[in-house]
């Protein structure tokens, strides 16, 4: 069977119905575990005391934030080049997830950035690109509210989409491309310097997968009601023709 047969709203519906609870279940599993872990099982840092445990919140949502632009890149491509609703429709469910990452990743850090830089805020490559990021966001989900016909939203919101991933790139590699910056490198790193203690990377690592679990719920979840709501809108459209 081929993948794009799940762009049909309702073999979707229906592989979406025994997949949620085994969803649910999961992603409490792994977001409670992790984050009790983390914050009440890990030792303070010997230089940041116990504000280094914010990394449980704080990298995960980073990390979201900006993969779940590029799944709405990648979804908003399917849209423009194949027109399969569940792929706009999946786009648009995420935009909201991934705005509340964002938002959760920007506060998160100015709370870890005030006692490391002696301020909430530094106008950062990466910082500044992830506030940018935020307003894609934003206006990501204002152009779906301010467009009526559901093409044409899909089709501008799309090339939005394509706009915004620079800003998503930027926000990943920043410190990569800028030498200059407060934000350090990458928690999670193939270089031993920069990579943090396995005290702290392994309850870490369950906060991500937890994050992404919560994430492929969420979406999923929001999907179903945008076909629903998909499908009320036709009906109510067949009867006032009727």
């Amino acid at each position: 069977m081929s993948l794009w047969e799940y762009a049909n709203p309702t073999r979707f519906m229906r592989l979406t119905d025994r997949v949620l609870p085994a969803l649910v279940v999961l992603t409490g599993i792994f977001m409670l575990v992790g984050l009790i872990w983390g914050f009440f099982f890990t030792p303070d840092d010997y230089k940041q005391g116990s504000t280094v445990k914010i990394i449980f919140l704080h990298v995960p949502s980073a990390m979201m934030a900006i993969n779940i632009w590029a799944m709405m890149l990648v979804t908003s491509l399917v849209w423009l080049i194949r027109r399969h609703h569940v792929s706009a429709l999946a786009a648009k469910a995420a935009a909201p997830i991934g705005l509340t990452m964002t938002l959760i990743a920007l506060i998160t850090g100015a709370i870890w950035g005030q006692p490391m830089w002696g301020t909430y805020w530094e106008w950062d490559p990466r910082l500044t690109s992830f506030m940018i990021l935020f307003v894609f966001y934003l206006g990501y989900i204002a152009l779906w509210a301010a467009i009526e016909d559901p093409d044409t939203a899909g089709d501008l919101t799309a090339i939005l989409c394509l706009v915004g991933s620079v800003f998503a790139i930027l926000s990943r590699y920043a410190v990569n491309f800028w030498n200059q910056g407060l934000h350090q490198g990458a928690s999670l790193s193939l270089d031993r310097e920069e990579h943090v203690a396995d005290v702290f990377s392994t309850p870490l690592y369950v906060c991500i997968i937890g994050f992404i679990l919560f994430f492929v719920t969420l979406v999923v979840l929001r999907t179903r009601t945008e076909i629903r709501a998909r499908r009320a809108s036709a009906l109510m459209a067949r009867e006032r023709q009727g």
